[in-house]
């Protein structure tokens, strides 16, 4: 199949349109529409198949066939340090995948993150009365984006908040695309030793918190104190960088469009708050250089056959913009749509096990920000805002604001 996508095969990934931070690269709109599977070429030369519709992604990511396991030959890097190689159940495939994912299911219920939402409304209420009665402008992500989802994430697992530059700064090591392998390895080294660390006080003295569950599962004989403690390090970084961008973004989105903003900033209803988040996830994506998959066998998709041993990048924010699954406008950022079907999550057996708590973070966030402060603007033009087109999760590295 090398010549199915012709002879010029695009390089992977590319650089959005000058001046259109929100949307997917016109190149791979314009894939949707004439070759939704085809070829692409990564830093390495390798030629993974890039998905771009939503109904071909929702097939493949539901099937068995397709692998996230990183070490497979043929999986599609996206750098040449790899990553993620510390993140646990996260790269591996069933039954493994559901062994472990099964132990931390409970505390990411939808009735247990309902219970939160009366502590996280007072961390957001607590972090606009520190703006109201600070300087101006701001840097909101430092000042807010940030310190939400990182004080939910310390409070759920039980890790300490006064540790958050710590664990902060090694989360970005991490995931940030332009690390070299010797400060990823590092940074996923120190994550590990630390919540190894915390891990084993929870063993020995457990509290009400995820990781005192996990320590409780390694006494029962379930778990291995290396794999609670891969499980707490994927928890931990999952957990406030994905949010804390989300929130940012969300933010700069919304101020682009003042009249959506206006829609949100005058409702109460909870309904019309949860639709206006589901709308942002769906028109933002944070993960902007899609899902990596292997096929383990050989697919039929879009009239094409997959072989087993070839890469797949499954595109979800142009699988979100796609006229099929979103008829009415789907490049316009419409707060009143339906939008709950989106793929912002995943889709299958590895759709995020914490979207629970992401939705509910950015409910109260969204609804109660631009309610209090509803002159919130930016501070500076949006050209001048640093958009993280280095890192595996997209969002902005400071959105300096006013009122």
């Amino acid at each position: 199949m090398s010549t199915a996508a012709g002879p010029e095969i695009p390089d992977f990934p590319v650089a959005r349109a000058p001046g259109c931070p929100f949307d997917p690269p016109p190149v791979w709109q314009a894939l949707r529409n004439n070759a939704p599977v085809s070829k692409v070429r990564l830093w390495d030369g390798s030629t993974p198949w890039l998905v771009t519709r939503y109904a071909d992604q929702r097939a493949l990511l539901a099937d068995p066939r397709v692998s996230v396991d990183s070490g497979r030959p043929g999986y599609p890097h996206l750098s040449p340090h790899g990553g993620g190689s510390n993140l646990g159940f996260l790269r591996m495939d069933d039954p493994e995948h559901s062994r472990l994912r099964r132990l931390v299911t409970a505390p990411f219920a939808v009735k247990r993150i309902e219970a939160m939402r009366p502590m996280v409304q007072k961390i957001v209420d607590d972090l606009v009365d520190g703006l109201l009665t600070g300087p101006k402008p701001v840097d909101l992500v430092e000042a807010f984006a940030l310190p939400v989802p990182t004080l939910v994430i310390s409070e759920l697992l039980g890790v300490p908040y006064s540790d958050h530059q710590f664990f902060q700064e090694n989360s970005t090591a991490v995931i940030r695309r332009t690390a070299t392998m010797e400060e990823r390895t590092a940074a996923g080294r120190n994550l590990g030793e630390y919540l190894g660390e915390l891990v084993g006080r929870k063993l020995a003295e457990p509290r009400d918190d995820v990781l005192s569950e996990l320590a409780a599962r390694i006494k029962a004989g379930d778990l291995t104190h290396r794999e609670a403690t891969q499980i707490g390090v994927l928890l931990l970084i999952a957990g406030h960088e994905t949010t804390a961008n989300m929130i940012a973004l969300g933010t700069v989105a919304l101020m682009e469009h003042p009249n959506q903003l206006e829609l949100l900033r005058r409702t109460d209803d909870p309904h019309v708050v949860a639709t206006a988040v589901e709308e942002l996830l769906r028109y933002l994506h944070i993960t902007h250089n899609g899902m990596q998959r292997v096929a383990v066998d050989d697919i039929d998709i879009a009239g094409l056959t997959v072989h087993a041993g070839e890469g797949l990048l499954m595109l979800n924010e142009v699988g979100n913009r796609d006229p099929e699954a979103f008829p009415e406008a789907p490049d316009t950022l419409d707060i009143t749509r339906d939008a709950r079907h989106h793929i912002a999550f995943g889709f299958g057996v590895h759709q995020c096990l914490g979207q629970s708590l992401a939705r509910m973070e950015l409910q109260v966030v969204y609804s109660t920000l631009h309610r209090r402060i509803p002159t919130l603007r930016r501070a500076v033009g949006l050209d001048r805002i640093p958009f993280k087109h280095d890192a595996f999760i997209y969002g902005v590295h400071e959105l300096p604001v006013t009122w």
